[in-house]
């Protein structure tokens, strides 16, 4: 009889050894297999776990709380990502017991430490059933893992009784091909009628829904954006403000929906966030219940950086050399062979392993530099972002978001193929995206990647193919072609190389560019003095010395010499598109097509954001800009430097961009109007018009307000605290402490400074462990902000500390966010470019629009039902009463010491 060439453990007989461990903010939990509990404090703990095996879940948060002491951890969670590839989990115990269906057995590092070991078992329970559906790949990638030193590997290769090494798994070789289809013809124009959105609405309603007269008046509202336009550059504008409980999303679905089905059409609906991306796919299951037709009908769109790139992926597999990232890699793999659509940013993907492994290793699998070869790559035909992007052609509804909006409507401006009608939720979030999208940036990160893109790899333990590698194959007859390649990739050499930061630091820049970004960095520390050394610096780009002008001539010099040869290549490609039409296959066709994009695009922005920038430092300003010097730091650490330009008016290049060449827009969102002391319903829509775009078109936009449903004054509070020290960082975190135990939990408190919210934190973490109230925070737990905000949305009594990242992010309804406190009044930062805007928009009625849209944000999040009640609390007593507009007319705002807003707090929320 043949001896097995292996001999791996029994994973219940080892998991019958192993105790589980929990670890607390001050104290922790091991739970033994025979039942015993033993609770200690953190520090009295290190010393015992040293080198010892435990079961764990979520290995980044424990380690940091144990202080990163070494010992063997099973972290459950990696087993789940395993076993259950694709599929959703808080990273918890909480969220274990809840996705599989474990019996709870109550709160408590204890009855956590139960569910860690529950856990385990009923995984490996499905691994061994003859009914287990993710068996592809399994043995291979955990026979991988184990040899890279993964603990489960053995246990997972014993549960499946392997015996014998097996073949590589190849993920390529099992996913799909897309097919190739003929161009859609263009959309019809038939209108759709407020009569057909009703009736569609209530299709999606189903008969039992209970019904919202504001919300049929919303369907009737956005159906007038899908008539037909009746002159060019004159869509049909809607702005659409509908308060929280209204059901906008299903009331703008009704229409676009029925729009895309009559013509044959697209309908693009734009988001800020992620989350709510993720939600309004969510909301699609009403109007395709068949998962199937959904899947055809409906797309989410994001930026190709979203997506894991399989050529990224085989790569790095075949050059991992370190433990952590092959083990990486093999989960990667694992949930790439089952995810919907490769989105490694807010989809499928258990984004909790971006903290356990690290971002650098992820953001290498995506295509982030623009590396792209398309149809070369040996995985085209099976690419996630290839398909999303032919998916999206023949969608009914594409879910995308504003970034991408306005980065395809200015980089494909003119083509026939760029859809006519759109929705943008989030609507006040438009004047903040297009600022980003239409912005312009000469810094050494933004250098360096350009250099990365056409040089490639200069440093030997780097990676990256340059565009030589990408485009010599297309162009190796064309001796003209492969000169200018050359010329491209030797004028790059102006651009600043790794470790730029250094070198202008030592005052030994290298090259045309970390020259000028080191006189800019000398210019920001000889203005500012040296200070602050934490927070970032930022100098007005005028009145300069002879230096720094001659250093930007010679860098403007230099870009041209780089952007000319760009042209000419890209004009090269285009041409032969054009000269081989009858010889060419689809698949080089669409790669020439998308280099000679991607070379246009990169040659504009040298020669129409760059080069300009630099000349207007001679004195050639151009008033629609903000220019400044800016050294970017992130807590202290310097990450960045140089020249930044932004549009005054950035909703300026927005209409002329993506409004202007639509046929049809719904601008919607419960925040568009500034209700002012004027009480004149023009100027309140002045700043939705401003700020959306629609100032600059020209027909004036239809526009009505369509009040929330829910009675605010019944169902909240709001208090002004009048006697704190809120620069006493003591009594703010005192304040913080008691106010949410007077909440019992369901708490958010929103900071405007990420200092601040730590400090506070810091001494919140023992008292709500005592107290039973679990506390999270952004920028201390190393969790990202979604999945904080879907762990506090989950967990009972919980409380979430953020900043602005999840005043915007925050849907929760229920008696989940029953608190919200401000730390201060939440003023626009006094930077150059504020300041700029300040003088055409207003001055202080500037800060003050700014400053009631937040307030009037973070207030919404609190009341999402009927049923709800909620408390707002700002712990700045220096609060403006012309403030006070952002909050329903009805809702009395209480100016009260902190002891009374507690007690107010308790007696209110304790009501029934």
């Amino acid at each position: 009889m043949t001896e097995p060439l292996f001999n791996f453990p029994d994973p219940f007989e080892v998991l019958s050894r192993l105790p589980a461990l929990v670890a607390g903010p001050s104290h922790a939990t091991i739970l033994t297999p025979d039942g015993e509990v033993v609770d200690y404090e953190l520090a009295d703990l290190k010393g015992i776990v040293r080198n010892q095996a435990f079961l764990i879940c979520n290995h980044r948060v424990t380690t940091r709380r144990l202080g990163n002491v070494a010992f063997r951890a099973f972290d459950v969670l990696e087993l789940f990502a395993f076993i259950r590839p694709a599929e959703f989990c808080l990273p918890l115990p909480f969220g274990l017991e809840k996705v599989l269906d474990l019996t709870g057995s109550g709160n408590g590092q204890e009855a956590d430490a139960l569910v860690i070991m529950q856990s385990a078992q009923k995984l490996f329970s499905e691994l061994i059933s003859p009914d287990y559906i993710f068996a592809e790949g399994a043995v291979a990638s955990a026979m991988s893992m184990a040899e890279a030193g993964w603990h489960w590997g053995p246990l997972i290769l014993g549960g499946l009784a392997i015996e014998e090494k097996c073949d590589s798994y190849h993920l390529w070789n099992h996913l799909p091909e897309w097919q190739e289809a003929a161009p859609p013809p263009p959309p019809g124009i038939e209108p759709v009628s407020e009569d057909e959105s009703l009736a569609r609405l209530h299709d999606l309603l189903g008969p039992n829904a209970e019904e919202r007269q504001s919300q049929k008046d919303y369907a009737a509202l956005t159906a007038q954006a899908f008539v037909p336009p009746e002159n060019a550059d004159e869509p049909s504008l809607i702005l659409a403000e509908a308060g929280t409980g209204i059901g906008k999303t299903l009331g703008y679905i009704a229409p676009a929906s029925l729009w895309a089905e009559k013509n044959d059409g697209t309908v693009w609906l734009s988001t800020y966030t992620k989350n709510l991306q993720r939600q309004l796919d969510q909301e699609m299951n009403k109007l395709y219940p068949d998962a199937n037709i959904k899947n055809a009908r409906v797309v989410i769109r994001k930026g190709r950086e979203n997506y894991l790139c399989l050529l990224n992926l085989q790569e790095l597999s075949q050059g991992a050399a370190q433990p952590q990232g092959r083990i990486l890699l093999g989960l990667v793999t694992r949930w790439a062979r089952f995810s919907r659509d490769g989105d490694m940013i807010g989809g499928d993907f258990p984004s909790w392993l971006s903290e356990n492994f690290g971002p650098n290793r992820l953001a290498r699998l995506t295509d982030r530099r623009g590396e792209c070869v398309y149809s070369a790559c040996t995985h085209y035909r099976k690419c996630f972002i290839e398909r999303v992007q032919r998916k999206a052609k023949t969608a009914d509804l594409v879910i995308a978001n504003h970034a991408l909006v306005m980065v395809r409507s200015a980089t494909r401006k003119g083509e026939a193929d760029l859809p006519t009608r759109y929705v943008f939720d989030e609507g006040h979030h438009l004047f903040d995206a297009a600022d980003s999208a239409f912005s312009a940036h000469i810094t050494g990160q933004e250098g360096l990647e350009l250099r990365r893109w056409i040089r490639g790899a200069e440093e030997t333990r780097r990676r990256g193919k340059g565009l030589k590698g990408r485009v010599e194959d297309l162009i190796y007859e064309d001796d003209d072609a492969r000169a200018i390649l050359e010329q491209v990739i030797t004028a790059a050499r102006c651009l600043p190389a790794d470790g730029w930061h250094g070198r202008i630091k030592e005052n030994s820049a290298f090259g045309p560019a970390e020259k000028f970004l080191g006189l800019v960095r000398d210019q920001l520390f000889a203005r500012s003095g040296d200070n602050d050394r934490y927070h970032s610096l930022e100098t007005p780009a005028s009145h300069l010395g002879d230096d720094l002008l001659d250093a930007a001539d010679i860098l403007h010099r230099a870009l041209e010499d780089l952007a000319q040869p760009l042209k000419k290549l890209a004009v090269k490609l285009i041409k032969k598109l054009d000269d081989e039409a009858a010889e060419l296959d689809s698949n080089i066709r669409a790669r020439l097509d998308s280099v000679s994009r991607t070379l246009t695009r990169r040659a504009a922005t040298i020669s129409d954001g760059w080069m300009p920038m630099l000349m207007s430092l001679k004195g050639e300003q151009n008033d629609a800009f903000v220019d400044w010097f800016e050294l970017d730091r992130f807590q202290g650490r310097e990450n960045d430097c140089g020249m930044y330009r932004h549009w005054r008016d950035p909703s300026l290049p927005f209409a002329e961009t993506v409004l202007k060449a639509a046929h049809g827009v719904v601008i919607t969102s419960a925040t568009l109007r500034d209700r002012s002391d004027d009480d004149n319903p023009d100027l309140e829509w002045h700043a939705a018009e401003v700020r959306t775009g629609a100032a600059h078109m020209i027909m004036p936009p239809r526009r009505q307000s369509l009040k929330s449903p829910f009675n605010y004054a019944e169902q909240s509070r709001i208090f002004i605290v009048n006697d704190l020290n809120r620069r006493d960082l003591d009594q703010l975190s005192a304040a913080y402490r008691e106010l949410m135990k007077a909440s019992g939990g369901g708490a958010l408190g929103i900071f405007t400074a990420i200092s601040r919210l730590r400090a506070v934190h810091g001494r919140l973490a023992e008292h709500m462990e005592q107290n039973h109230i679990p506390l999270y925070a952004q920028h201390v737990d190393p969790i990202n902000v979604a999945t904080l905000v879907d762990i506090f949305r989950e967990v009972e009594n919980s409380c979430l500390l953020g900043t602005d990242a999840v005043r915007d992010g925050v849907d929760v309804p229920g008696s989940s966010l029953r608190l919200c406190v401000f730390d201060k009044v939440p003023w626009p930062r006094p930077t150059i470019l504020h300041k700029a805007r300040r003088e055409i928009f207003g001055q202080q009625t500037y800060d003050d629009l700014i400053t009631r849209l937040r307030l009037k944000q973070a207030y919404g999040r609190l009341i999402r039902r009927r049923t709800d009640k909620g408390v707002f609390v700002m712990l700045d007593g220096a609060t403006p009463t012309r403030l006070l507009n952002a909050f329903p007319e009805d809702v009395m705002v209480e100016r009260i010491g902190l002891a009374e807003a507690i007690r107010k707090t308790r007696e209110f929320l304790a009501e029934s």
